[in-house]
């Protein structure tokens, strides 16, 4: 694909992702009038998501296509309002990524576009479309759209006794997390909570959690929750200011989901990345793991080939169906609250269930990302993957969203997870000098 990737189209804003590529992306939707009259659009924080939002919709209206325009909200809320209303949802947003970047992503009544329909809408990006005769769409109002979602939290009945950590990584969040936790904690604090277009992801979030360690530490808080720039992912920190990531809160939430009778067939899915303690330990419990490639959209393959309620990534992504069909960070916070309420203990409690494996991962940075499929490489690879066999694992790719290369290593000792990560990653980088 030239510009769609693991998750929509991402790039530089006004540099990769134009005025003209956000018309003709708009422009695009005309080809499928045949699935949809309508779509819903949303925007994260970012300084460039107001433009590139205003392109889609003139795009869009001229190829008859009405538009609902609910403005910043988070991806998850976009997600299920495209599921709600039967249409399509656009989704403006890098999520993680920093402000200079943005990102275009759609869904089909809550399915994250298909190939086919994205090579379509690649060949207009590229070629145009000509609309001449075209009846306009109109710009619309749907009032249900949110008060359908805050319905989704209508089970978290519940009073917590706990003091809460929030970073909203001044993102997409700052409406749904505050307007949901102080339905069930009176004790909590914010951070991240004050977007400016620039400062989506910047030192905050997910992706960057030593300000919510801190936080959790010297307030003495039970634990930290944070979400990403578009609210699809969660991580935590709990009272011990110790991270847990998201293969950790899947295990948290399958223990409790089987315990339920409410884990389908007893199966998770989880991606390669995962680490094998995890998996060892869902083992344990008589939870069956079935591993994907790295990306959503190879996770909800899997969930629905195997008719499975709960997968994701150790990055956070979760998709808990017994929530919503789709990933949600603030839901999936509020669901792991419910769980450590019914558990009556911490969060630091329940992590001792899960042994780690030593693994490690380098992001090797700026660098030809085809490298990643070189014979060579990959027969090292196979090569430390068979000397590891089940008591360790080997991966390198290409990142879908950054011009970087992944190497991930896990054994049983840390001396063996950097001799093989070390070897990798010097071969690569020999690779990129020609060496």
């Amino acid at each position: 694909m030239k510009y769609f990737g693991t998750d929509g189209i991402r790039g530089k804003a006004y540099d990769f992702i134009t005025e003209e590529m956000s018309f003709r992306v708009g422009k695009s939707l005309h080809l499928f009038l045949n699935k949809t009259n309508k779509i819903i659009i949303a925007r994260d924080t970012r300084i460039s998501g107001e433009v590139i939002v205003k392109n889609i919709i003139k795009g869009a209206l001229l190829a008859g296509i009405d538009v609902c325009d609910i403005g910043v909200y988070a991806t998850p809320i976009l997600a299920f309002a495209s599921i709600q209303n039967d249409c399509f949802g656009v989704m403006v947003t890098a999520s993680h990524n920093p402000y200079f970047d943005n990102g275009i992503k759609i869904f089909n009544r809550g399915q994250k576009s298909l190939t086919e329909d994205e090579i379509l809408i690649e060949a207009v990006i590229d070629n145009d479309i000509d609309l001449s005769g075209v009846l306009p769409g109109k710009e619309i109002t749907i009032p249900t759209i949110l008060d359908e979602y805050y319905q989704l939290f209508k089970p978290f009945d519940m009073t917590l006794n706990l003091n809460i950590g929030l970073d909203l990584a001044n993102g997409a969040t700052i409406k749904s997390a505050l307007k949901t936790l102080p339905n069930f904690v009176e004790r909590y604090s914010v951070i991240g909570n004050e977007p400016n277009g620039i400062n989506i992801n910047a030192e905050c979030g997910s992706t960057h959690l030593d300000k919510l360690q801190s936080l959790v530490l010297e307030n003495k808080l039970d634990l930290g929750i944070a979400f990403d720039g578009d609210g699809d992912r969660i991580l935590v920190v709990d009272d011990e200011g110790e991270i847990i990531d998201g293969d950790l809160l899947i295990y948290i939430m399958a223990k409790y989901l089987k315990s339920q009778q409410l884990l389908n067939k007893n199966i998770v899915v989880l991606s390669k990345m995962s680490n094998l303690g995890i998996i060892k330990a869902l083992s344990d419990l008589g939870i069956r793991v079935v591993q994907t490639d790295v990306g959503d959209k190879y996770i909800f393959k899997a969930l629905d080939e195997e008719e499975a309620t709960l997968g994701g990534e150790n990055s956070g992504h979760i998709i808990n169906k017994v929530l919503l069909k789709t990933g949600d960070g603030v839901l999936n916070a509020w669901y792991l609250l419910k769980i450590l309420n019914y558990y009556q203990t911490k969060l630091s409690y329940l992590k001792k269930e899960v042994i780690y494996y030593p693994d490690k991962l380098v992001n090797i940075k700026n660098i030809d990302k085809n490298i990643a499929s070189d014979p060579k490489i990959i027969e090292l690879v196979k090569h430390y993957q068979n000397v590891l066999s089940s008591d360790g694992k080997v991966l390198v790719r290409a990142s879908g969203t950054e011009p970087l290369i992944r190497v991930s290593v896990s054994a049983k000792t840390n001396e063996l997870v950097d001799e093989i990560i070390n070897d990798i990653v010097n071969k690569i980088k020999n690779k990129e000098k020609g060496e």
